[in-house]
């Protein structure tokens, strides 16, 4: 089992706390995870990159070679865009439709979407309603993870066990409400077919 997976983003929109979900969850599977620092700016607006590897095999190296990438899991759609030279031919583009519009000239959506949707593999979702709904906008990121958790090789009772290690020292009523976010991404995805 190998999963090369980078995550993107804008700063602030919870990068880091995917990647330890997922870390945590495979982990606690037995599988070996490497995580190259993020890269960017990691203050609010700035964009911000981190590689995520897992196998069952040792991991030389934290960095994905360009091509091997067998996700873009991105909370923000133009960053997820950035990255494509990363993506595998099979690779999976899995993005928030919602936009962070940080710079004077950001794209027109219908032409990122367009964009996006050119590829073999795509997952759009609108993270920051189905969060909003569930009472949490902070927890977008982690409805994007339950987006891509069919793809991610890693049983979905791990990566509860990530959320409720990574968020448990906030209070079982973050957990509870990132465990809805996860359940509300999954959803979603499992409604689209």
């Amino acid at each position: 089992m190998k999963k090369d997976i980078i995550l993107a983003g804008v700063g602030g929109q919870g990068i880091l706390s995917i990647a330890a979900v997922i870390g945590l969850a495979a982990i606690e599977k037995g599988l070996f995870v490497k995580q190259a620092e993020v890269h960017g700016m990691s203050q609010r607006g700035g964009a911000v990159q981190s590689h995520l590897r897992i196998s069952s095999n040792e991991i030389a190296s934290d960095l994905i070679p360009a091509g091997e990438a067998d996700m873009i899991l991105s909370v923000e759609p133009m960053e997820s865009l950035r990255y494509l030279p990363f993506l595998s031919n099979d690779g999976w583009i899995i993005t928030n439709s919602t936009p962070f519009v940080n710079i004077p000239n950001y794209p027109e959506m219908k032409l990122l979407l367009d964009q996006i949707n050119s590829y073999k593999n795509v997952i759009v979702i609108n993270a920051d309603e189905t969060a909003k709904k569930i009472g949490s906008l902070k927890s977008s990121n982690v409805v994007l993870l339950g987006a891509s958790s069919e793809h991610l090789d890693i049983p979905y009772r791990n990566l509860e066990s990530g959320i409720r290690q990574l968020f448990g020292k906030k209070g079982e009523s973050v957990v509870q409400l990132n465990l809805a976010a996860l359940k509300a991404g999954a959803d979603l995805v499992s409604e689209k077919k």
